[in-house]
């Protein structure tokens, strides 16, 4: 069985969730002798691919001046579709599976299957919030019509496809994700980080609408003024905008808020050392920090919303992200107890035996079977 993956998401991540989830597959179905796929790219940036065995693509040399570089990165994505639509010409694959929703595929196709994944329905909860969503929601409902089979990552993803698009239940099967972390990794960390608090709480990830980050700063200012040696880090994303600034100021915590560029390393680091992670998000699709949290032996403290309590199960402190004193309050409870940070944990190491990429791959091989 042959499976051809596309350039789409490895054009437009240089890092992220669903990147990282179409690298794990490809990665576990290398070494799979029933399994031989495509991955025809000229061109990316994404990190998963660097010194990958699987891709011999490209990297742009960063030097050149910020307006030819944007033009000749324009002109390597172009390359790169072009390169895909030549690989789905040629028909010499089983099952496609592209990884986004460019329907720029359906002209190249013929009869041959695709499988779909659905990663989360924010664009249609927030419709309206991201303008450039709108064409996303238009190419998801044409490509959902005429998939073989959808892939969604959670039971509340399943769900919300069924609330939001007309579509038969039996055409989707729920696969979950999983974290990227190695266990040699996780134990043998020693990256150094200076000027690192002994107590802080943990926030991962972009800030944006629905990831509530707002509503939760000012949740906890009043805890993080309070506790002179506690300070929350705030790790990934981009660097603290004007109005986060401005937020922080008149909270009067800028000082005791910290951002962290990121990679792995550091980031198991910051996992390991921190009194709690905190997940306040109104939506989530799956939400992998929970796993990363759990695998480095992290505490939880999450919304009661969409998939996380599905991912989390009894492994987590929940809070209504919509209500300050429940968030604080949770908050609260989990870092001024040690004994109870320790059943977390150890909970949390449980519950992560429920998800890893090897059975993602071996469900969505099931999958691709179906349609063969």
């Amino acid at each position: 069985m042959k499976i051809l993956y596309d350039h789409q998401i490895f054009t437009l991540q240089n890092y992220g969730g669903i990147s990282r989830y179409f690298f794990e597959l490809m990665k576990h179905f290398y070494d799979d002798e029933e399994v031989e796929f495509e991955f025809p790219i000229y061109f990316s940036h994404n990190k998963y691919l660097q010194g990958i065995h699987f891709s011999n693509h490209t990297t742009f040399f960063p030097r050149i001046k910020l307006g030819l570089k944007r033009k000749i990165i324009e002109q390597l994505k172009i390359k790169n579709r072009k390169r895909s639509e030549s690989a789905i010409a040629n028909q010499d694959f089983d099952i496609f599976h592209p990884t986004y929703y460019d329907p720029y595929f359906l002209d190249f196709l013929k009869k041959k299957p695709f499988v779909l994944t659905i990663h989360d329905m924010i664009p249609e909860i927030y419709a309206g919030k991201y303008p450039h969503d709108k064409n996303i929601i238009e190419n998801k409902q044409f490509l959902i019509d005429k998939a073989g089979a959808i892939i969604s990552v959670s039971e509340n993803t399943k769900k919300d496809i069924l609330r939001f698009y007309n579509i038969d239940e039996s055409k989707i099967r729920v696969i979950y994700h999983s974290h990227s972390f190695r266990a040699s990794d996780i134990n043998k960390v020693n990256t150094k980080i200076t000027n690192l608090s002994e107590r802080y709480i943990l926030f991962v990830g972009n800030r944006g609408i629905y990831k509530n980050f707002f509503s939760f700063i000012k949740s906890i200012s009043s805890l993080l003024n309070k506790d002179e040696s506690l300070s929350l880090i705030c790790a990934g994303g981009d660097k603290f905008n004007k109005v986060e600034v401005k937020l922080l100021k008149s909270m009067g915590i800028e000082k005791k808020v910290i951002h962290f560029t990121v990679n792995d390393s550091i980031l198991i680091k910051l996992y390991k050392s921190a009194l709690a992670f905190v997940f306040p998000s109104l939506y989530e699709g799956f939400g992998i920090p929970i796993l990363e949290a759990f695998a480095c032996g992290c505490p939880v403290v999450s919304s009661h919303t969409s998939s996380l309590p599905e991912v989390a199960g009894e492994a987590a402190v929940y809070f209504d992200p919509l209500k300050p004193d429940s968030i604080s309050g949770a908050i609260e409870k989990v870092i001024y107890d040690k004994d109870f940070r320790v059943q977390l944990k150890e909970k949390g190491f449980e519950r992560l035996k429920n998800f890893s990429w090897k059975k993602t791959a071996q469900e969505t091989k099931a999958v691709y079977l179906e349609l063969v």
